[in-house]
């Protein structure tokens, strides 16, 4: 599908992911949540970079994880931001700033970290391989993340959104439900693709009523064990079983 110009340009994506940023710092959270990064706060030049080179056209397919993995946009500000992938591929390099109350077993070190980014680097790995150059792949496509906070426990540990109390996890779904159809309306997608069940819940539980299709593919995470073997393989057979992508 050759890329058509949004009737609003990615400065209102960058002001509605300001607003969402705003929203979610005004939350507070319990135990077991010890420590809670922003990166849309201390990396948002990364993140807004991300927006005005890659979301200034309507996309056939949004793509959307749960929230920041440790070594991804939790150090970038880019979702599934693999350090090599957004620094090599995309072009985006900026200084990364340092969150507020930082775990002292969980710095930020930006485009210094020298750990992978697991996830990041499959799904990046795959789009490249399948499509190419980052600017063709996301002539088509996007990948946002459904929420933007990082988790950690006392210990360090990461806790997803999904293992959150059910009030704080209520407070945090309507703000970042409120974002996320904006986001879909702007970007106006054929496709709205769950990276794991848990975004695909959220995409049905909003917009199963609107002219757009919904599907899932396997989550690239190390910690799924059916991610570990031939990920690439399988999450392209979901998507040409769905009908999103062709066999060629």
């Amino acid at each position: 599908m050759p890329a058509n110009p949004l009737k609003t340009p990615p400065d209102d994506l960058i002001a509605i992911s300001r607003s969402l940023s705003r929203a979610v710092s005004r939350l507070r959270f319990t135990a077991p949540v010890a420590h809670v990064y922003n990166p849309l706060t201390y990396a948002g030049a990364a993140y807004e970079e991300y927006l005005r080179k890659f979301a200034k056209s309507r996309k056939r397919a949004l793509f959307m994880g749960m929230n920041p993995g440790p070594y991804g946009m939790t150090q970038t500000g880019v979702p599934f931001g693999e350090i090599a992938a957004v620094r090599d591929w995309m072009k985006i390099q900026v200084p990364i700033k340092n969150p507020r109350s930082p775990h002292p077993k969980r710095p930020i070190l930006g485009f210094e970290c020298q750990r992978s980014e697991v996830s990041g680097s499959r799904l990046w790995g795959l789009f490249a391989d399948r499509v190419g150059e980052s600017v063709d792949v996301f002539a088509d496509h996007f990948v946002a993340n459904y929420c933007p906070l990082v988790f950690l426990a006392e210990s360090g540990a990461n806790i997803t959104p999904d293992k959150l109390p059910a009030g704080e996890a209520r407070a945090l779904n309507e703000i970042c439900d409120r974002h996320l159809i904006r986001v879909v309306e702007r970007l106006n997608p054929e496709w709205l693709i769950g990276i794991g069940k848990y975004a695909e819940k959220r995409f049905r539980i909003l917009f199963t009523d609107r002219d757009v299709k919904i599907g899932t593919v396997l989550h690239p995470s190390p910690a799924s064990p059916a991610a570990n073997k031939d990920w690439a393989g399988k999450a392209s057979r979901q998507l040409v079983e769905l009908g999103l992508w062709s066999l060629t």
